[in-house]
């Protein structure tokens, strides 16, 4: 198995820009590989869709439109909540900090009231990926199963 489809487990050095700008956002650069199990939903979409097709020691470059990405932002999901809600935390604007429904980032303190965003810091944004596909090979039965990729890189259980 040596071509990226659905059920088998990729292994991927990739790096992750912001195209307006050229800040990377993040890159496997220094670390392991990326490990897993395509068509399972561990990746964003537009992700395994270009590399679909992809053989080991492909590179690959690809932008992904908010869509393919992590979604438009959602108005509703940046809100206002009393401080007093954050007990012994002194939220600060930029903090990521979790709740009962998820992560959610801190975006202003103005006296009692915090606005906070519960979008991905990556929602509305346009991505470019410079990938390059280091290992394929076959899932194993028990991975398809699970889900998700055993063994190195993958999960450990």
């Amino acid at each position: 198995m040596t071509t990226v489809e659905k059920d088998v487990v990729a292994r991927v050095h990739y790096t992750g820009t912001l195209p307006e700008s050229g800040e990377v956002f993040d890159s496997s650069e220094g670390r392991d590989p990326l490990t897993f199990l395509v068509g399972h939903k561990q990746m964003i979409p537009g992700f395994e869709e270009e590399l679909m097709g992809a053989k080991k020691g492909e590179r690959r470059t690809f932008t992904l439109e908010p869509e393919r990405a992590y979604g438009e932002k959602i108005p509703e999901a940046i809100q206002q909540i009393p401080i007093g809600m954050f007990g012994d935390i002194a939220p600060e604007p930029g903090m990521t900090l979790m709740s009962d429904v998820g992560p959610f980032n801190v975006v202003s303190v103005d006296g009692e009231t915090v606005t906070v965003d519960f979008n991905h810091k990556l929602a509305g944004e346009t991505l470019q990926f410079s990938v390059e596909v280091v290992d394929v090979r076959a899932a194993t039965a028990e991975e398809i199963d699970h889900g998700h990729a055993h063994g190195p890189g993958g999960v450990e259980h």
